[in-house]
């Protein structure tokens, strides 16, 4: 019984290693979700760290309007700014600290440009976007986009450990965003030598250190990788100099099918997405004029 008590509290199941993507123009993004080993953790499905990258004046490092469909994207950053259109008509400029929570359901289009004022200085960029599957009978849910503001985020001071509850619940705070089913993303930076118990409050979680100098009951957290925890298990989440960490994770909602840009629990949804895409039925964003085509050789 010793032995299998043992093993119950291990506290990382797997382990997920980056994999690099140039998007162009030297905008290279770090993508630990969706992987060969392992497609979600939680709703989670898509799981991007980008920067930090430093631009020059004239640098185009903007994303032309693209299609989704079947998912949520939340967009946070560290450093930069970006200009954010879509479809339902909203435009929002985002700064660090703030948050950018987009549902696409049946269908949404958006755009994630450098803010006119900015695009003739030198600017870094360096932040996360990640995809949420939405539950089977919210995949064709109205399309959807709220920002928050840095100071509606709630917060959470525990020793040297400062937490940022961007979606759920923890640590007796709830976030406003407006998941479509149980959700943890909690961004926490720790000062050197605080510790911090990670809660087993969901079934899936999983640690993600964007700077090295932690460890994990005893055990070094690699930087840039991903450590999917094992269920039920309370790991001391621990600094040696000031770090920051990512928790994702929440309820799992089953095999997801996921091509290019969009994702559904039915393969056939997503043919119809592409064509859709190609014939350029989808809504359009008011003001631009641009669109990413659907990729040459995408089934």
């Amino acid at each position: 019984m010793g032995i299998l008590h043992a093993k119950a509290l291990m506290p990382t199941a797997q382990t997920l290693p980056p994999r690099l993507h140039d998007l162009g123009g030297g905008f290279v993004v770090r993508r630990l979700l969706p992987s060969a080993q392992r497609q979600a953790v939680g709703p989670f499905v898509f799981f991007d760290h980008f920067g930090p990258v430093q631009a020059q004046p004239g640098d185009n490092h903007d994303v032309r309007p693209h299609p989704h469909i079947g998912l949520s994207t939340v967009t946070y950053l560290f450093e930069g700014a970006m200009l954010h259109r879509d479809s339902t008509g909203a435009v929002q400029r985002m700064e660090p600290g703030q948050l950018n929570w987009m549902t696409a359901g049946r269908g949404i289009v958006h755009s994630e440009r450098t803010p006119p004022d900015l695009r003739d200085q030198k600017r870094t960029s360096h932040g996360l976007q990640l995809w949420m599957a939405l539950p089977e009978n919210q995949e064709e849910c109205e399309p959807s986009f709220h920002h928050f503001a840095a100071d509606a985020i709630p917060k959470v001071a525990l020793g040297g450990a400062h937490i940022t509850v961007m979606a759920g619940t923890a640590f007796g705070v709830r976030s406003p965003v407006p998941a479509k089913s149980p959700t943890i993303y909690l961004d926490m930076v720790l000062q050197a030598g605080a510790a911090l118990t990670i809660p087993a409050d969901y079934s899936e979680r999983a640690l993600y250190a964007l700077d090295a100098g932690c460890t994990l009951d005893g055990v070094a957290l690699p930087q840039h990788q991903m450590q999917v925890l094992s269920a039920g298990s309370t790991p001391l989440l621990q600094a040696q100099g000031m770090a920051r960490v990512v928790l994702v994770g929440g309820e799992p909602l089953g095999h997801r099918f996921i091509v290019w840009n969009f994702v559904s629990s039915r393969k056939e949804r997503l043919l119809q997405a592409r064509e859709d895409w190609i014939a350029q039925r989808f809504p359009a964003i008011a003001g631009e004029t641009e669109f990413i085509p659907f990729p040459e050789g995408r089934a």
